[in-house]
């Protein structure tokens, strides 16, 4: 029979075991956050007095931002706080994509459906202009004439003839 410390020690190296399963799994869990980006979150954003991408403008107040960006990213922030900042800073319109939700929602159906109109009117097209040209290759119509008529022909030469020098 053994004796009781040998469960005892199983028991702390079981216990051991699980914190440093824990610990390792820690990390994973905290990596889970991207880290922010100062050119992915410039492309991201516009600067509120140009109307353009952070990331192209050059104005005082563009330069501002990209300050505040850069200390906000030193503070750890994530890309989607440092966003939920500058809106509450600047407004809705220093995001260069609209929340797809509400009127903003325009801004992705209208292409989209614009795109299917005009792939639905090109597919009417092409098979109005096919049975245009299957029409033409029956029986009844006449096939284009190569030239004039012998009557434009001879009021052609007489007209010529007028003009000869």
């Amino acid at each position: 029979m053994r004796p009781r410390a040998g469960l005892g020690a199983r028991l702390s190296a079981v216990v051991l075991a699980l914190v440093s399963v824990a610990a390792l799994a820690a990390p994973p869990a905290l990596a889970a956050q991207p880290q922010a980006s100062q050119t992915q979150i410039e492309a991201e954003v516009m600067c509120p007095v140009c109307g353009t991408l952070l990331q192209l403008a050059e104005s005082p107040q563009a330069q501002r931002e990209k300050a505040f960006v850069r200390r906000l990213i030193r503070e750890g922030r994530t890309e989607q706080q440092i966003k939920d900042v500058l809106v509450a800073e600047y407004g809705e319109a220093v995001l260069a994509l609209p929340k797809g939700k509400g009127f903003n929602l325009s801004a992705y159906l209208v292409p989209a459906i614009a795109f299917a109109i005009a792939l639905v009117a090109l597919g009417f097209g092409v098979a109005r202009w096919r049975r245009a040209g299957d029409h033409r290759d029956d029986g009844d119509s006449q096939p284009p004439s190569q030239g004039p008529s012998p009557e434009d022909s001879e009021r052609l030469d007489a007209d010529l003839a007028r003009y000869d020098l």
